[in-house]
């Protein structure tokens, strides 16, 4: 199959996630700052003062003390911190201090920290009480967290010596939950306003180191002032990352795979080939096989070129299957042809019937929103596969935002459709000159190909179901997890959803490239027969746009 000078995408291995060793015995603080002196206590403190074992938990430096700021390494779910550490001094659980703002970000943190317990101030609960009104996602996650601590305490026998985290069913979380029960005004070093909720949780956090030196207090915050404070009165300080899919946005999957050069001298013994539906399949055995994804994209450029698509993947054996040639005007998709290699792959995930999500992902240019536009409108006009393209994105301004905006739904989305009015010119443009011809006339005037384009705010997306629709993500990097969860449950049978997007260009301002949702549903989409990714790598648009994307 003849290409067009591709440029050759790295190829990125995603580690391991580190195992988690057996969980560590649990040191549970009763009232504080009293002792406990039950019998049962007494017995359940001597037992683990016996099975105390190491544990693993994420943080940035490998020892006590202060944390740097940043730093990357592997991965483990739980702990909000980041690397390999042993349980804390002593052999003790952790206990980690909740600022409010962890509990509108993640409504379930409290049962993301393992074995280690959770502190709450009397301000957190006061700060998330002020929040729970109104229809926003930060009031809705207030409340969330409001019920679920309800439902721990009416769990509980006796509130001053702590609560299971475990006890609504959350197996992963062992530890216990403490609120603050008495006054625990610490003196800070340094002369700060009293009235502040945040000076008040760093007395708290001041207090807590005091009264119990032989163990580990974290205070957990997303406010990077509130960590730069704490750190600089020498308490620990982390922030929240088990929201984060991936902790380096190097090391997500892109669908594609450079095949070695002996690739057919190590795989190429006892290979099957058939033919079915006009797709050559070949059947292989070899070492490289178990690192094969389903609906991953491998090629092998040279003298014996190889564009296949993995579809079967059974330890060291696999099955793929030959791509359609869409560089080749005979297959052009409403006049567009793959101008380079990922293009090629995208359109055939985008033309597939068996393939009902695609996520594309690539800098500015790379002809993301016309490929997946220009699919759209081939099997909604012409093949009938569904019944009309859903478009919507979220309505994140890049700079400041202009105000509210008259006019119907659709009316005020219409700003923020710029990139479908261009693309839909380009292809009425490209039909109009195109000679070729199809099941729909090419000469549909650009009114008649709008009114099979519907554009639909998130806003109103809850409750809704999409039957038989075409329904376009755009900019899916400013979602959070949570609003991708949302809008793909929306689909019915015979939907099909493609996400686009730039994970460098995240407006949102409390999103990251390791915490945005389009990171998030690549991640667990990777392997699903049903499902299928390509990172678009090369530029297409300008030789000044490509060079403004690598220069600027």
């Amino acid at each position: 199959m003849q290409q067009t000078t591709p440029r050759m995408p790295q190829i990125r291995h995603r580690p391991a996630l580190l195992c988690l060793p057996i969980r560590s015995s649990r040191h549970r603080p009763g009232r504080l700052p009293s002792k406990r002196s039950n019998k049962r206590t007494a017995a359940r403190e001597q037992a683990d003062t016996k099975g105390r074992r190491t544990t693993t938990a994420r943080r940035a430096d490998a020892g006590t003390g202060t944390a740097p700021a940043g730093g990357k390494s592997g991965s483990t779910r739980g702990a909000p911190v980041r690397a390999v550490n042993t349980a804390g001094n002593n052999g003790l659980s952790k206990l980690f201090v909740l600022d409010t703002n962890v509990l509108l970000h993640d409504p379930t943190s409290i049962f993301r920290f393992e074995e280690h317990d959770i502190f709450l101030p009397m301000m957190t609960l006061e700060e998330l009480d002020h929040h729970k009104k109104g229809m926003t996602e930060v009031a809705r996650n207030a409340r969330q967290v409001s019920r679920s601590l309800d439902a721990l305490v009416a769990e509980t026998e006796d509130i001053l010596t702590g609560m299971p985290l475990d006890a609504l069913g959350n197996k992963d979380a062992t530890g216990r939950l403490l609120f603050q029960t008495q006054n625990m005004e610490g003196r800070l070093p340094v002369d700060l306003p009293n009235g502040k909720a945040d000076n008040m949780i760093l007395g708290v956090v001041q207090t807590l180191h005091r009264e119990q030196p032989q163990r580990q207090i974290i205070l957990v915050s997303k406010d990077i002032n509130m960590r730069l404070k704490a750190r600089a009165l020498g308490l620990e300080a982390e922030d929240y990352l088990n929201d984060h899919s991936l902790e380096d946005s190097d090391l997500l999957y892109d669908g594609a795979m450079l095949l070695p050069n002996n690739f057919w001298a190590k795989h190429g013994k006892d290979v099957e080939s058939w033919i079915q539906g006009g797709t050559t399949f070949y059947k292989i055995k070899g070492p490289l096989c178990a690192d094969f994804v389903v609906n991953q994209f491998v090629y092998l450029e040279g003298d014996s070129p190889l564009y296949a698509q993995v579809r079967e993947v059974n330890g060291k054996t696999a099955v793929l299957a030959t791509l359609r040639d869409y560089t080749h005007k005979k297959n052009n998709v409403w006049g567009v042809t793959a101008r380079n290699r990922e293009q090629n792959f995208a359109l055939n995930l985008l033309m597939n019937p068996d393939i009902d999500f695609v996520s594309l992902l690539g800098q500015a240019g790379t002809g993301k929103t016309l490929l997946a536009l220009a699919c759209g409108l081939t099997q909604v006009l012409e093949t009938k596969r569904y019944t009309e393209i859903i478009m919507t994105r979220v309505t994140v301004p890049v700079g400041e935002d202009i105000g509210f905006l008259p006019g119907t739904e659709e009316e005020k989305m219409q700003p923020w459709m710029g990139a479908l009015e261009d693309n839909l010119e380009f292809l009425n443009t490209g039909t109009k000159n195109d000679g070729s011809s199809g099941e729909w006339d090419r000469s549909a005037s650009k009114e008649v190909v709008k009114s099979h384009i519907k554009i639909k705010s998130l806003n109103f997306m809850r409750g809704r179901t999409f039957l038989n629709k075409y329904l376009i993500i755009d900019e899916a990097q400013n979602l959070t997890p949570k609003q991708m969860k949302t809008l793909i449950t929306r689909a019915g049978p015979g939907t099909k959803i493609i996400c686009l997007g730039n994970i460098a260009q995240i407006d949102t301002p409390y999103l990251t490239e390791g915490s945005s949702g389009l990171t998030y549903v690549v991640d667990r989409f990777k392997g699903w027969p049903h499902s299928g990714h390509i990172t678009l790598q090369k530029g297409e648009r300008s030789r000044l746009a490509d060079y403004a994307g690598d220069a600027l």
